[in-house]
């Protein structure tokens, strides 16, 4: 084995076992390719909250070993375009599968619009753009608890679905204070009306 070999493979030796022992932060675990699943749904969630054009959108966003599919609806052409493109620009992607449908805001009940013209308004002081639905509240919640990976909710796997304001959490996280976490975030989070926490803790060996 040449020089550059040996050295090479010292290198990714050296990787893994710094990995292996969590010794990385999330910044540093992206340029040694070991961006997690959980972070990247996080993460592509994150790009979606200040688009315009994604206003009436509710999207999920799924990632296996970094394949990420994006499902649910959007109101447009335009903004399945632009979700599918915010989605491919992130590290650690693999590829994107496009689930999505295109389901124009005016399909929903008139007291589902009732709902969003009130959301709208209570939020027009607040900022502009895109609206506070139900699929910017889902956003939003994500990228607060991707501020929070690197100390209490690292390794967690949270489900955040939301309808008509109300939050529902599944999946697991590490602890007791991560569980803690998660829902204090979501019910501190706009356009929040209440928060139904089904989170169970499996820590990680």
């Amino acid at each position: 084995m040449s020089y550059l070999s040996r050295s090479v493979a010292t290198l990714a030796l050296a990787l893994l076992i710094a990995l292996v022992a969590g010794q990385f932060t999330p910044a540093e675990a992206r340029q040694a390719g070991a961006i997690k699943d959980g972070w990247l749904v996080m993460k592509v969630h994150s790009e979606f909250i200040n688009e315009d054009v994604l206003s009436g959108s509710n999207i999920d966003v799924d990632v296996k070993n970094g394949v990420v599919t994006l499902q649910g609806t959007v109101p447009s052409a335009a903004a399945r375009a632009r979700a599918l493109e915010l989605a491919k620009k992130n590290d650690g992607v693999k590829s994107v599968v496009d689930q999505l449908k295109i389901a124009p805001a005016d399909g929903t009940s008139t007291a589902a619009n009732a709902d969003r013209a009130a959301e709208k308004t209570a939020s027009a002081t607040r900022t502009t753009g895109r609206a506070v639905d139900d699929g910017w509240i889902k956003s939003k919640i994500y990228a607060q608890y991707m501020v929070d990976w690197n100390t209490v909710l690292d390794d967690s796997n949270i489900d955040v679905d939301v309808e008509r304001g109300a939050v529902t959490l599944n999946g697991t996280v590490k602890s007791a204070a991560a569980k803690t976490k998660a829902v204090s975030i979501a019910k501190a989070t706009d356009g929040v009306k209440s928060v139904r926490d089904n989170l169970k803790v499996a820590p990680t060996n």
